[in-house]
């Protein structure tokens, strides 16, 4: 019963998300406020609905009800609970259902909390919600229903993919798909504001918001997924340009060059059209993401479903949206105005030249992702990796960078580099200083060169808009900008020295051999069976010595899973402030000896430090933003209430 109870809300949800649409569209005609004013309500209902049926997934899931096809087919009933429970969004349709429910979510919340703008965009904007929403319910409802029974219920069901056996799913796809369905709200508020010509600084502040959400979960979503490869894969890497990875990436690109020109335009009211813009590119790449996930045209340790049925649902619904998307645009975009102008010395020209340089950053990652798919839809066999993504990145990145240390200092409208010239005294002799020392030395390449040189520089920049304040007064979204500047200048300085001085070693080690990985001195102890609730494995006992100090245990695994079988690599970490040493248990050769892959990474957990710091950042200036609003809004209330009385 819970399944059809499920099933049941799933199809009220998307009946209400049609009535929404409808009554939506219609509450903008002459004669339709009656219509329009039931938009709210039913936004509401319809988010709780969603909800009603994700949590009835989850129980199912919980229960391992085996009846359910989706049940069988991704749990088992030895699996421990945690992972039973994110196992409900570890497979295609529960996913997809995570998805809807977070869209409807936030669309009821849009409907519950927004008053910043005028009801008619209002109304388009929850239409457009609708219109996205209702699409995603079709693909659910008659292309991945998550609540299908099996004919036959089997005695056992057939397991989750080991890889996804871990903290790491209860974590990272929550928090992105928060992200992307975050960036719909923006989709829908440019939508809303295209339709009914209200694009300025109102809109804007109203927007603001969701794309600061969206673009924290969005952080924290890959910031989680990067270390969960790392350690997970056991390959020792933290990002492999994966066409999934970059599938997340696109959006995150798009949301923060987003976020920057509707700071600008809340602010300052300018890059109207070009704020809408990049609103509908933002969710376009999400679609994207989503479309290369769930096709069935990639094979990947991320990727859900080889449907192609699928996958063409998913390219229909794409070029429905982001066409007509676009379509709108290009009807409207002769009415929406840019707004007051501005020097290019200026803030403003500063948050446009790094909104360009992250522009051509995405126009880069998209062409290196689709471009090996197109050529093997033509029979041609390409590979594109890292000697493209790399150096081709950077060449925007660092003008981005060195942009960014200078925009916060800039006033806004119009200003000189005269006048900021003293003030970067301290981060340009860092950066000289750095270059001197990383040139010294030697055997660096020319990437991590760069990023150690700017990182300290970057690092000293982003806190000079502190200077001359009072700390308790400055605003918190000045502390957020700060504080998410200075961890892009942490997370660089992780990836570089994690590039220029990793040390890695693959030896075959008989039991009380020590082998030397960088500063450390491992010896294998002994190798031992251990058994978990769905799991057996081969764990060695490893001592790790840091320059001669005392040993430290650390305990790799080579596991088999048995339902569903499967051999996995359990890496171990030994984490220090200045890195981790990674290792690696590998296959018993004939003469007794064990392969063992060892790693010393310098300063590697700066990178996902960086990417909290990030997040963090964003929280700041979100908190900021809402206080803010609150305040604004208890002064309205006092003056509106001081004029009533003067009235009686």
């Amino acid at each position: 019963m819970i399944a059809e109870f499920g099933l049941a809300a799933l199809w009220l949800a998307a009946a209400l998300a049609g009535l929404q649409l409808l009554a939506g569209a219609l509450g903008l005609t002459r004669g339709g406020a009656a219509l329009g004013a039931i938009v709210r309500p039913v936004a509401i209902v319809q988010g709780l609905l969603a909800l009603i049926a994700f949590v009835a997934l989850i129980v199912l899931f919980c229960q391992t009800d085996l009846s359910v096809k989706l049940v069988a087919m991704n749990s088992h009933s030895a699996k421990p609970l945690i992972y039973k429970f994110a196992g409900t969004w570890g497979n295609h349709e529960g996913s997809m259902l995570l998805w809807v429910t977070v869209m409807g979510l936030a669309g009821s919340f849009v409907a519950l909390v927004e008053r910043r703008l005028p009801e008619p965009t209002m109304l388009a904007t929850l239409a457009g919600q609708a219109f996205v929403s209702l699409g995603f319910y079709a693909f659910l409802l008659l292309s991945s229903n998550p609540f299908e029974r099996m004919p036959q219920v089997p005695t056992e069901g057939q397991g989750l993919n080991p890889l996804l056996q871990d903290m790491g799913l209860a974590f990272h796809p929550p928090t992105l798909y928060v992200g992307y369905v975050g960036l719909s709200i923006a989709f829908s508020f440019a939508i809303g504001a295209l339709i009914t010509r209200e694009v300025g600084p109102a809109f804007a502040r109203a927007m603001r918001p969701w794309v600061l959400g969206a673009w924290i979960f969005l952080t924290l979503g890959i910031t989680a997924g990067s270390y969960w490869a790392y350690y997970e894969l056991g390959w020792g890497g933290w990002w492999f340009w994966d066409p999934v990875e970059n599938a997340s990436l696109m959006p995150w690109l798009a949301a923060t060059a987003l976020l920057h020109s509707v700071s600008v335009l809340a602010a300052r009211n300018a890059l109207r059209a070009w704020t809408i813009m990049l609103g509908v590119v933002a969710f376009s790449m999400s679609m994207v993401g989503t479309f290369l996930v769930r096709s069935g045209i990639l094979t990947s340790v991320h990727a859900f479903a080889v449907d192609p049925e699928r996958g063409s649902f998913i390219l229909i619904l794409l070029a429905i949206y982001i066409g007509g998307a676009l379509t709108l645009f290009a009807v409207r975009a002769g009415s929406v105005s840019e707004g007051e102008r501005f020097a290019p010395v200026s803030r403003e020209g500063a948050l446009v030249f790094n909104n360009v340089m992250l522009s051509a950053v995405l126009g880069i990652v998209l062409f290196g992702t689709l471009y090996p798919l197109v050529a093997e839809a033509m029979g041609a066999k390409v590979s594109v990796g890292p000697p493209y993504f790399n150096p081709m990145s950077a060449l925007f990145v660092v003008p981005m960078l060195l942009v960014m240390a200078v925009g916060p200092l800039l006033r806004w409208r119009r200003d000189g580099f005269a006048r900021v010239r003293a003030i970067l005294v301290i981060p340009a002799l860092l950066v000289v200083l750095a270059a001197i020392g990383v040139a010294a030395w030697g055997g660096i390449g020319v990437l991590p060169f760069i990023g150690l040189t700017l990182a300290g520089g970057l690092a000293v920049a982003s806190l000079l808009p502190l200077r001359g304040r009072s700390l308790r007064r400055t605003p918190l979204a000045t502390w957020g900008m700060v504080v998410a500047h200075l961890g892009v200048a942490v997370a660089l300085f992780g990836m570089a020295s994690e590039s220029a001085f990793s040390v890695e070693k693959l030896v075959a080690a008989r039991v009380g051999d020590t082998t030397a990985v960088g500063p450390w001195q491992i010896t294998l102890k002994r190798v031992r069976p251990v058994a978990g609730p769905n799991w057996t494995a081969l764990e060695a006992d490893l001592d790790a010595s840091y320059d001669g100090g005392k040993a430290t245990a650390v305990h790799p695994q080579a596991r088999f899973f048995w339902s569903p079988p499967q051999p996995t690599s359990e890496s171990a970490l030994l984490t220090r402030w200045n890195g981790q040493l990674y290792a690696v248990l590998g296959e018993e050769a004939d003469d007794g000896r064990w392969q063992l892959r060892l790693w010393w990474k310098p300063f590697v957990t700066m990178i996902w430090f960086g990417g909290l710091m990030i997040g963090l950042g964003g929280l700041l200036a979100l908190l900021g933003r809402v206080a803010s609003d609150l305040k604004r809004y208890v002064a309205r209330g006092k003056i509106a209430y001081r004029r009533e009385r003067q009235g009686r």
